[in-house]
């Protein structure tokens, strides 16, 4: 018997920004079985518990998010034999692979995109120059390989919802598709405004391309004490470099989260999100937010009023920014305010209309969404 909706997401190993998103998703079909490469129900905190939750046959190398990225070459073909092919739609969720799922000819296929996959894209030669010599030839080839499978994949997507104008932008260069805007959903409520202390926080898996190391260079310069949440295969290197001033404290639980948002004096955002979930859960917490001036920064933090921007990779204006700029003088209860547009309720409106415009759009089909169970 044919199943109206099918859900995917690339790997469900953690529950950061995309995944927390694709929960929310999951919530507007919550009948749907869901598909992912990789499943980690310890890691992803048993948010899904209560899902259907179907794998691909890589889930029998039991790796984890340490681990995973090694396993790139086998993503493409495991996200394709998926078996989505019962579902009249299929909704993906992809930074990555998902969207190359292959549903029957006559579904309706809705990607919600993050982006299109960066190593493969726009941060191909920082991954080549990242990867050890000998073995760049080889990398070189996988990207290729990626990249071209991930060309043809998209030609099979029926319409694409991105979280903002830059994802929107690349979307369009690296697939020529145009892309509706539905910003991603944040847990506003799991926020409140307290009282600021003395330091700045950065909040962010520690990879290369986040450039942690502007923000950790700039309050040594600035003389400012600053926290870092979160972990990754930088973490080492920035601690060697700057933990005799920084403190870093691994990756934090929601409560610990929350409570580090509305102590800081001010969210340090360094590198050019596609959106910046953290943006805005520090904005849920009154707090302000200093961010490089670019991509989603641009649609989040308002200037003067809910923050700060500065030029891009100029660790020079950060570091002025932190000594000169009067954290404490804006308005917690307006940055609140602020936030609040981004919630989670505002975003399942939002992304169901699209849904609905999407299957509208393809001949023969009717609306398929279930209506979620109300409280």
């Amino acid at each position: 018997m044919t199943e109206a909706v099918g859900l995917v997401h690339d790997y469900l190993l953690v529950m950061r920004g995309a995944e927390r998103a694709f929960a929310a998703i999951a919530d507007c079909w919550p009948s749907a079985p869901i598909y992912t490469l990789l499943y980690d129900p310890q890691g992803t905190e048993g948010a899904l518990a209560h899902r259907k939750v179907q794998t691909s046959y890589l889930q029998r190398f039991r790796v984890h998010q340490a681990g995973f990225r090694r396993l790139l070459p086998l993503f493409p073909r495991a996200a394709e034999r998926l078996p989505v092919q019962g579902h009249e739609l299929v909704i993906s969720s992809t930074s990555a692979f998902a969207h190359g799922v292959r549903p029957s000819p006559e579904a309706v296929h809705v990607a919600y995109c993050y982006t299109p996959f960066r190593y493969a894209w726009h941060e191909r030669d920082q991954t080549l120059a990242a990867s050890p010599r000998p073995i760049r030839p080889l990398v070189r080839l996988t990207l290729d390989r990626v990249r071209a499978w991930d060309l043809e994949a998209s030609r099979r997507v029926t319409h694409y919802v991105t979280i903002s104008e830059l994802s929107r932008r690349r979307i369009n260069d690296c697939y020529g598709r145009d892309a509706t805007i539905v910003h991603p959903p944040v847990d506003v409520e799991r926020f409140s405004v307290g009282v600021p202390e003395d330091f700045f926080l950065v909040v962010c898996e520690l990879v290369r391309h986040k450039r942690v190391a502007n923000a950790l260079e700039a309050a040594r310069r600035a003389g400012q004490p600053i926290t870092v949440v979160g972990g990754g295969p930088e973490l080492a290197r920035l601690k060697r470099e700057y933990g005799s001033g920084a403190r870093f404290l691994g990756r934090a639980a929601d409560g610990e989260l929350a409570d580090l948002y509305r102590r800081a004096r001010a969210l340090v955002l360094p590198n050019i999100e596609e959106f910046g979930i953290a943006a805005v859960e520090a904005q849920a917490s009154g707090r302000p937010v200093l961010a490089a001036d670019a991509g989603g920064a641009r649609e989040t933090v308002l200037e003067g009023e809910t923050g700060v921007r500065v030029p891009r990779d100029d660790v020079g204006a950060l570091a002025e920014a932190m000594r000169e700029v009067d954290w404490d003088g804006f308005d917690p209860h307006r940055i609140r305010q602020h936030a609040m547009r981004f919630s989670t309720d505002a975003f399942q409106r939002r992304f169901r209309g699209e849904v609905e415009r999407a299957i509208g759009g393809h001949k023969s089909r009717q609306p398929l969404a279930e209506t979620p169970p109300r409280e």
